[in-house]
């Protein structure tokens, strides 16, 4: 995310600005850091299109997982009537269809989980950046009090 590398010059900018002596303050360039919280402000946005297309991605995924599943228990059910008349072969169908249900609902839950997982982590990921912008531009405003 360009985000990063915004917040990144701005650390380096304060870093990198000279200190006033026993004030653990620094003297910094007004007009950069006013540019890089401009350039931070029209790069958010994107960041949170970004997040809302991940979120509606992980959503299209689960219901794309849910189809499959239902299909292929569909399928299984199609496959257990077809052989219903010969007692062994059932025997064999209802564990073949139990396997699978269980293999999709699985399979199903992991691919919920995981996109659950990496959706919170990118949203996270944001909610940090706007943390550290915020604490960034009140300590900016403190100073220039």
């Amino acid at each position: 995310m360009e985000i990063y590398s915004i917040l990144e010059t701005l650390e380096d900018l304060i870093e990198k600005s000279p200190g006033l002596p026993l004030s653990g303050k620094c003297i910094v360039d007004r007009e950069e850091v006013l540019e890089i919280i401009k350039e931070t402000r029209l790069k958010l946005p994107d960041d949170l299109k970004q997040a809302k297309w991940i979120k509606e991605e992980r959503q299209r995924i689960l219901m794309e997982a849910q189809k499959e599943a239902n299909s292929i228990i569909k399928n299984a059910e199609n496959k257990i009537s077809s052989l219903i008349n010969e007692h062994e072969i059932t025997k064999k169908a209802y564990e073949q269809a139990n396997e699978i249900i269980a293999n999709a609902q699985k399979n199903a839950r992991e691919i919920r989980l995981g996109t659950k997982e990496y959706a919170d982590s990118i949203l996270n990921k944001v909610e940090e950046i706007l943390k550290d912008t915020l604490d960034v531009i009140k300590l900016n405003r403190e100073e220039l009090k």
